[in-house]
């Protein structure tokens, strides 16, 4: 009977040093593949003024009708970036900002182009920057300022217009 409970014992402190060594150890996590490639294509920019906007309002929360790092909607954010980084001067609703470009082809978008969005139907309500490498910057509605992958099925879904300032 000792030698069972000797065993058992034994068990148990085993199965305790394993499990508290497991909760001690620190894991490093990797970034993931998204974020690295979002980094690169803000690494890759031409214009340092651009990186630096960016990192600016990166993360500055959505508010519809914000212009401010109180927050910010996706025009608002546009219309800052063109007005601060290139000196142009857009209109204040993304389905105006629309109507305000030259349509350039998907595959040809550079630094600064207008990525347009229908997210609830046929009209224009949502718009982005292009950067590099299939990438855009824009204030999400659930997370804010960010660099996303123009290539997530959500996106390429939803565009119905992409160009550059007239």
């Amino acid at each position: 009977m000792k030698s069972c409970n000797f065993k058992l014992y034994s068990f148990i402190l085993v199965l305790v040093l394993i499990l508290s060594s497991c909760g001690t150890r620190k894991y490093t996590v990797k970034p993931s593949e998204k974020a690295a490639k979002a980094a690169d294509a803000m690494a890759a920019l031409k214009s340092k003024d651009l990186y630096r906007f960016i990192t600016d309002w990166t993360g500055v929360k959505y508010r519809l009708g914000g212009m401010d790092k109180s927050g910010i909607d996706c025009s608002g954010f546009a219309l800052l970036l063109e007005k601060n980084i290139y000196g142009h001067t857009l209109p204040r609703r993304s389905k105006d900002q629309a109507e305000a470009i030259k349509k350039k082809n998907k595959g040809n978008l550079e630094e600064g182009d207008l990525i347009f969005f229908s997210f609830g139907g046929n009209e224009v309500d949502h718009v982005g920057v292009y950067l590099n490498n299939n990438f855009f910057v824009h204030a999400s509605t659930t997370r804010g300022v960010v660099v996303d992958d123009l290539n997530m099925p959500v996106y390429q879904n939803a565009i119905v217009k992409t160009g550059t300032l007239k």
